[in-house]
């Protein structure tokens, strides 16, 4: 199960601080000319229109790093956290070349997202684990393949709709509404 806020990587964490920051400012000060001067501020470099295009779909959700860390910190706060570290496991998963990487990479996936005891254990019909410890026997960049799709897919249809529904998320998409 989740490991809550903790489990997060201290940039994405970081940055949704950051992020929540930059939206106040936004909100006390219309005038954005002070964005240059504040060097936190400058690496972000964020685009104001990106959390409305959130809202148009999951996977630009997903492909903003700013989004995504959102995103995340939503599902931490509802316990839900390992369906998207297994989404980026198998993201990750899926970029290893070496042949013995991708066998140690899978082993370890498998241990800590599929197995039955897993602690992190995502929801995953017997067919789809039976085929994904199947694969495993000869690993290669697309044996996550399904397993991930389903989570994508959970994800999609479940959590997506409830972060799009989200305070954070409303408030957000006001402020930018209005700035």
């Amino acid at each position: 199960m989740c490991q809550g806020l903790d489990s997060l990587p201290t940039t994405c964490l970081e940055r949704v601080k950051e992020l929540k920051a930059l939206f106040g400012r936004f909100l006390q000060k219309p005038d954005q000319s002070h964005l240059g001067h504040s060097h936190k501020t400058e690496k972000l470099r964020f685009n104001m229109d990106e959390p409305l295009k959130w809202k148009e779909s999951f996977q630009n959700l997903l492909s903003n790093q700013y989004g995504l860390c959102l995103f995340r910190t939503f599902l931490v706060s509802e316990f839900s956290e390992e369906n998207i570290a297994f989404y980026l496991a198998c993201e990750d998963y899926r970029k290893t070349k070496s042949a013995s990487k991708l066998a140690a990479k899978a082993k370890k996936i498998y241990d800590e997202f599929i197995c039955s005891d897993a602690p992190r254990e995502v929801n995953l019909d017997h067919e789809t684990k039976a085929l994904t410890m199947k694969n495993l026997e000869s690993p290669n960049q697309a044996c996550f393949n399904l397993a991930q799709e389903k989570i994508y897919g959970l994800m999609e249809k479940d959590c997506y709709p409830r972060f799009l529904k989200s305070p954070t998320y409303l408030e957000i998409s006001r402020q930018v509404k209005a700035g």
